[in-house]
């Protein structure tokens, strides 16, 4: 599966969910004094960008060390992208980080909900399968990342604007797409281990 910028670009937004995350955003913002909500969410974001950078540039050191082939990481990525879509899908609505009365430093937002595991694993993949187009990918990560902070600067506007129902419906949409992405992976994983590439 070859990846161009904007098919980069829709897959680390389908992955890292802003508009899904909403919900997350505003229990946790909630808590924050609001002359500091923006400072919180810049930062935040910068966090999980940092993150998700290093793992894209020492991807390659780390598949290395951990003795792993990019296809295993293929059908890996490809299975946890899976599990986050029927999640999508078959969300109860329910909040999966709390709330907590102290502002938050790198977690809950930054680690695991932006910088989490499938989104580590997705540019990860996407730097060992074409190094040599870094570029585009570091400039992908950067665009979703600002989509996120934006999202995350106006999550209580967005949620009084669209309405909980239309939310809900947009990470179902986003769910169904990233169903058919991550069976992509995985097939095309198998595939590399079976015929070779």
């Amino acid at each position: 599966m070859e990846h161009t910028f904007v098919s980069a670009l829709v897959l680390l937004l389908l992955v890292l969910d802003p508009l899904g995350s909403l919900p997350v955003f505003i229990s946790v913002l909630r808590g924050v004094p609001p002359q500091r909500r923006t400072r919180v969410a810049l930062r935040e974001t910068a966090i999980a960008f940092l993150v998700l950078l290093g793992f894209m540039f020492g991807g390659k050191h780390f598949l290395e060390l951990m003795h792993l082939s990019e296809r295993s990481l293929e059908v890996a990525g490809g299975v946890i992208l899976l599990v986050i879509a029927m999640r999508m899908i078959f969300a109860s609505g329910g909040s999966l980080y709390a709330a907590e009365a102290r502002e938050p430093f790198i977690f809950p937002l930054a680690v695991p909900l932006l910088a989490g595991p499938s989104a580590m694993a997705t540019v990860l993949l996407l730097a060992s399968r074409a190094p040599q187009r870094m570029a585009d990918w570091v400039a992908a990560l950067t665009v979703a990342m600002a989509v996120c902070g934006v999202v995350m600067l106006a999550s209580e506007r967005m949620r009084r604007l669209l309405g909980d129902s239309v939310v809900s419906a947009m990470e179902k949409l986003m769910g169904l797409v990233l169903t058919a992405i991550a069976v992509e992976m995985i097939l095309a994983g198998i595939k590399r281990y079976f015929f070779g590439g």
